[in-house]
């Protein structure tokens, strides 16, 4: 039988459909070196696993039992562009930060059709709890991408591209906060990032794209409700997480968040820093 993946790197998707399921782990790689120029000792693979570890060069891909076009997200760097890693990644234009489109979601929020689809994932999502939600702590959602990991540009590694600080981000969280994660394909980024099982903090469960609806708006037609993104410029220099921490603990004391404009936490973290 065939098998037919889909390879994530560098912001593209790279349709496989030549392989069966007697070729090996490396006749893969050799097939993802041929449309990325990445070589196989540089390629790493995630969520590609047997018996929940990673899978060797010389396993079959029939054992690996993929579903077709199963997506996997690939870490590596051509030869010609290792100098480039360290470079902060371009603008992405394709990025929509939600507080830009916030006065056209006040218009819409409310409409039939969307809260019809509201309806309809509430009923037919389901939620797998990874730990327990606890008493009297409020929900802090997080999106992977361009707030928790830079999933375009390209590394050797995941942990390169990872954020700064972003285990002590979470820590300091979960002192108020239980943590959900949201990503449009969660397993191999949230695999990446190591934060399933980390000992200092847990993340009661998560969210794929299969928990958001689309909305229709005059101004950008359909756009994706997500939570805020913004990639980061330089890994060297990045501190927002930092600073997002010291936000949520301030605005842990009050009462009430209806008052609260998340657009410009900043602001209110300095005035708050102020007195």
């Amino acid at each position: 039988m065939s098998v037919s993946v889909i390879i994530k790197w560098g912001g593209q998707e790279y349709s496989i459909s030549s392989l069966s399921e007697e070729d090996t782990v490396m006749d893969l790689k050799q097939s993802i070196k041929s449309l990325t120029g990445v070589l196989p000792e540089r390629q790493k693979l995630l969520g590609l696993k047997i018996k929940g570890k990673p899978a060797e060069d010389e396993v079959k891909l029939g054992s690996l039992k993929l579903k077709p076009n199963t997506k996997i997200m690939m870490m590596g760097t051509r030869e010609e562009s290792l100098e480039d890693v360290l470079a902060p990644p371009p603008d992405n234009d394709d990025v929509v930060n939600d507080f830009d489109i916030e006065e056209e979601v006040i218009e819409v929020e409310n409409r039939e059709e969307n809260l019809a689809k509201i309806a309809r994932r509430v009923k037919d999502y389901k939620v797998e709890e990874l730990n327990p939600p606890r008493e009297g702590k409020r929900l802090l959602v997080l999106d992977v991408d361009y707030t928790l990991f830079d999933h375009k540009s390209c590394a050797e590694t995941g942990q390169e591209l990872m954020r700064p600080f972003l285990h002590e981000f979470l820590t300091s969280a979960y002192e108020n906060y239980d943590i959900v994660i949201w990503c449009n394909c969660v397993s191999p980024y949230v695999q990446e990032l190591g934060v399933t099982d980390n000992p200092s903090y847990k993340i009661t469960f998560m969210l794929d794209s299969g928990a958001m609806i689309t909305v229709h708006t005059p101004k950008r037609g359909v756009v994706e409700i997500r939570p805020f993104m913004k990639a980061h410029l330089n890994r060297e220099k990045d501190r927002e997480l930092s600073k997002l921490a010291q936000y949520l603990k301030e605005i842990a004391k009050l009462e009430d968040f209806s008052g609260l404009n998340h657009k410009h936490w900043e602001r209110y973290l300095s005035k708050r820093q102020q007195h």
